[in-house]
């Protein structure tokens, strides 16, 4: 008969009342045939899937309303999982082998256990059955005085539903292989060991375990399916090479509800590779749907931006467009080239000559004005169109529109062989997609223990798992959640992979590394916890890559007591405080970061922290970018830090830092703000109303009164136990052996353009090093320096088209200004009322007065110094001095331009042709310079100041 003489609906219908081994047959009929049968994955094969008393809702227990993708591939893996009891015949010679195999198809005997039945006890079928026979236990309750002991293979098979077969025995097993099926478990008078082996296999199928423990012990093995454990229960594997929990349910423990305990045992019995096939053929599975790659689980901002995206679209301007858009004229104000300098004290015909000579007669013709190109300076390649046409992010005024993507869980492994090799090992105790509920603790592993948690879901525990003791544990796609302390406790060399992972609504912490544990975590997804999402102290190391961190309450990562992790690729953003945290002489390599949205500063360095902190996006956050707190350290280097509602980096005077190559860009106060410990109220700061910069915006209130709050984050630890975590600190010599040491904090080769207050705004009563930076169009002065009680030296930097002054020194302030360039500044470029030296700068094009010096300003030093503050040398016939005067700017728009082509003007790379990514650390050029003196300006030295 041809399948085809029906309708396909009629065949459905008849084949769907057929047992399973007729439907086997079916299937090699014919391909049409085996077509119609696999079509009944709904009807049918669901039928017999949920129809066998030894199979669960194969999704059960944690997500039993979920459809499999197949139910017909359920069933078939339901069959291969309970026949790895009956494969050890191998093991047999062959005779035996044979005989064996014949007695297992068609000789295998039923012992009936019950009342009425041939036995009444089950120690009576057990001392009477031969290898691999089935006892059928009626239902009722079975209870034994004493120990029982299987000798011999033998099947327990509990007969109607689960629950109407209870034993009270405690079984040792002393034979190959065994196995249970469909029985509940009780714990006898004498023991609470319902069963053990210590070299066989024993499989486990449908159980319920009430009040008891399993107890493995290597080279035993355990395969257990479908099973209850409740009311205390417990499974413990002591030395296991390989056993196999699938789909269990594990509540209600009094400690850990599984204890893997030491390392596997080097000899191995029959099941291991059989289990180890087994556990390649399962498909991958996750708690929520993932597979290899996180998205991101939102699609808009809390400040109402889109998520940035690595096919944005460049926008092409040209340097024209761009001057127009950031306002800056081309037009001259004016100019003064100064002319050459002495140390000493001039004769009064020597000034009287000087006077004379200060006057402009007209000799100098007009054809050959001079004029400094500024754009050719050694911080120019940072203004200068790319060859895409595109700005670079220093000089444009567009927000950036590239962040970088986190790897996928596949990349990850593809770069990591390390990563790769724990992610298919499949060593030690392998639990999948069970459920662990309401209880004291999930899963522990101690004393070089292994473990393999894949799809599981952990609920309401006190912890999820506990690895310590150079144990070694791989997670895949669990999910951790509502934990009443932290998710995962790794310590004491605890390694292993975490990936994947879903971590969430935990009381403390996520993921706890504490004690030199030094795990690999990557592309989990770590969120809306108490407390802070990652926690690494007490010399803990670790991995963290591809994470996506969000919404905790405190830092998303955080990191103190000689903690020291690798921070790479991850996402971390809309946390109820500092994005990362590093407190307490915690180090870290933290790079390549997107670090976002953040209540806080984005990244948060106090007390002896001292991370390096490279290549990170520190943006959008609702406070600063970046806080170095008091006795902060640490190398930040080439970070973009942008769109941040209060400073891009604040800094506390009192902290050690090294700021380099950094890109700080739009954010909605200064660029770099170094205050005080003395003044935390900061007020006039905060209000913007310093002499000079009023109505500038304000906002750094609190960092003292923020710190204050980030000390409660410091009770970590667990269950109230108290550590002495000075014993785990590292020396400070050991801690900065590596690194360039630092006496002095040093900001150098940075980009702070756009913001709109201050570019870099200093009260500060340390000694501060500004070298090389481009502070360029910020809406307030370039640099102010409004209290410095110690030297704060500004030298080779680029100060550029700000919206008000170019550098503003205050009453008392000691500063040194060497080899800087002013160009192009709305207002003065040099308002000088402080102490100290103006050496070899340019202050070109600016729309206020060049330098203007204060009357209580001290330059040279000498009081009661009347002299003139510009003196034009004779001797340097080339000088013009024009439309210019020291306290009266002349505007004039009908002025031709000026020119000065040698010497080109500074800043200066020693070598034009190849500019550095940093190039304030290649030589600076000093040459002879068409310059007049500011005679009050040098302490025993002099100094070269073009000034137009």
């Amino acid at each position: 008969m041809e399948a085809c003489s029906l309708p396909v609906e009629v065949w459905r219908v008849i084949l769907a009342y057929l047992p399973l081994p007729d439907l086997g047959r079916c299937c090699q009929v014919c391909r049409a045939w085996r077509e119609l049968v696999l079509s009944l994955d709904n009807t049918r094969w669901r039928q017999l899937c949920l129809g066998c008393p030894e199979c669960r809702h194969p999704n059960w227990p944690s997500r039993p309303d979920q459809e499999p993708p197949s139910w017909r591939e359920a069933l078939k893996q339901h069959a291969l999982c309970t026949r790895t009891w009956t494969l050890n015949g191998p093991e047999l010679q062959s005779s035996a082998c044979l005989l064996l195999f014949f007695r297992r198809r068609k000789d295998r005997r039923v012992w009936h256990v019950g009342p009425g039945c041939e036995f009444e006890t089950l120690r009576g079928a057990i001392g009477v059955a031969g290898p691999y026979d089935r006892v059928v236990l009626h239902p009722g309750v079975y209870e034994e005085q004493a120990e029982v002991v299987l000798k011999v293979p033998v099947e327990l098979v509990g007969l109607g539903r689960l629950g109407e077969v209870a034993l009270l025995v405690c079984l040792e097993q002393q034979c190959p292989t065994a196995r249970l099926c469909n029985l509940v478990f009780m714990p006898p008078w004498f023991s609470t060991v319902v069963y053990k082996t210590s070299w066989g296999h024993v499989q486990l199928d449908n159980c319920n375990f009430e009040g008891v423990q399993l107890q493995i012990r290597g080279p035993g093995t355990c395969q257990a399916r479908f099973c209850s454990f409740s009311q205390g229960s417990s499974a413990h594997l002591l030395g296991v090479v390989l056993s196999l929990l699938d789909s269990c349910d594990f509540s209600g423990s009094d400690a850990a509800s599984i204890t893997v305990e030491g390392p596997p045992v080097y000899e191995k019995n029959w099941a291991c590779k059989h289990l180890a096939a087994l556990v390649r053929t399962f498909p991958s599975c996750g708690p929520s749907g993932d597979r290899c790659h996180l998205g991101s689980p939102l699609t808009g901002t809390a400040g109402g931006h889109q998520t940035p995206t690595a096919d944005a679209k460049k926008e092409h301007a040209s340097t024209e467009d761009w001057l127009r858009r950031v306002g800056v004229e081309a037009e001259c104000q004016g100019t003064v080239i100064d002319g050459d300098w002495s140390d000493g004290d001039r004769s009064e015909g020597e000034e009287e000559h000087r006077g004379a000579g200060g006057t402009n007669d007209g000799k100098n013709p007009l054809g050959s004005d001079y004029k400094v190109p500024c754009d050719q300076h050694g911080l120019s390649h940072l203004l200068k169109l790319q060859a895409d046409g595109s700005l670079p992010v220093a000089s444009s005024p567009d927000l950036p529109s590239v962040s970088p993507v986190p790897l996928t869980f596949q990349q990850e492994l593809d770069r990591d062989p390390e990563a790769q090799a724990l992610a298919t090992s499949t060593l030690g105790c392998i639990l999948r997609r069970c459920l662990f509920r309401e209880g004291k603790g999930g899963v522990h592993l101690s004393n070089f223990g292994q473990a393999r948690l894949e799809g599981n879901v952990f609920r309401g525990l006190n912890y999820a798992v506990r690895c310590i003791q150079n144990s070694t544990l791989v997670m895949l796609r669990n999910e951790v959640c509502e934990c009443r302390a932290s998710g995962v406790f790794l310590r004491l060399s605890a390694e292993g992979l975490i990936a994947q992972n879903n971590i969430h609504s935990n009381a403390e912490a996520g993921l706890d590394i504490r004690k030199g544990a030094n795990p690999i975590i990557l592309c989990n997804k770590i969120h809306s916890g108490l407390r802070s999402g990652v926690v690494v102290l007490g010399n803990g190391k670790g991995s963290i890559r591809s994470n996506q961190i969000y919404n905790n309450k405190e830092a998303g990562v955080y990191i103190l007591f000689s903690g020291n992790p690798v921070v790479c690729g991850n996402h971390i953003f809309r946390g109820q405080a500092a994005g990362i945290a590093i407190n307490e002489n915690g180090r870290g390599m933290i790079t390549e970061n997107v670090i976002k949205e953040n209540q806080w500063g984005g990244v948060d360095i106090r007390r002896g922290g001292d991370p390096v902190l490279k290549n990170n996006h520190i943006c959008y956050g609702f406070s600063d970018g970046v806080v170095v707190g008091e006795r902060g350290r640490g190398l930040i280097e080439g970070n973009h830090v942008y769109c941040n509602k209060g400073c891009g980096v604040w800094v506390m005077s009192s902290s050690l830092p090294q700021l380099l190559g950094n890109y700080i860009t739009h954010n909605c106060m200064y660029g770099l703000a170094v205050f005080c410990r003395k003044d935390p109220e900061n007020t006039e700061a905060r209000d913007g109303n310093w002499p000079g910069q009023e109505g500038e915006a304000g906002g750094v209130e609190g960092r003292e009164e923020e710190g204050d709050e980030r000390e409660g984050q410091e009770n970590l630890n667990e269950e109230g136990e108290l550590f002495a975590w000075e014993s785990d600190l590292d020396s400070e010599e050991k801690r900065h052996s590596a690194r360039r040491p630092v006496s002095v904090a040093l900001v150098e080769s940075n980009c702070m353009s756009y913001n709109r207050a201050v570019g870099l705004y200093v009260k500060s009563s340390q000694p501060l090093n500004v070298f090389g930076n481009l502070v360029n169009s910020n809406r307030g002065t370039g640099v102010a320096v409004l209290q410095s009680g110690q030297l704060t030296r500004l030298v080779n930097n680029c100060i550029l088209g700000n919206g008000r002054g170019g550098i503003t020194v205050e009453k008392d302030c000691r500063v040194e200004l060497r080899g800087n360039g002013v160009y192009k500044n709305s207002g003065h470029g040099v308002a000088f009322c402080g102490n100290g030296q103006i050496v070899e700068n340019d202050v070109v094009g600016n729309r206020g007065y060049g330098i203007q010096v204060s009357g209580s300003a001290d330059i040279k030093g000498h009081p009661g110094n009347r002299k003139a503050l510009l003196n034009l040398d004779p001797g340097n016939e080339s000088c013009v001095l024009r439309n210019n005067s020291v306290l009266r700017h002349n505007s004039c728009k009908s002025a031709p331009p000026w020119v000065l082509e040698n010497p080109p003007p500074r800043p200066l790379a020693s070598s034009p042709s190849g500019l550095s990514q940093y190039p304030s650390r290649l030589g600076i050029s000093v040459t002879t310079r068409i310059s007049a003196t500011v005679e009050s300006v040098c302490h025993g030295g002099s100094m070269f100041c073009s000034i137009l």
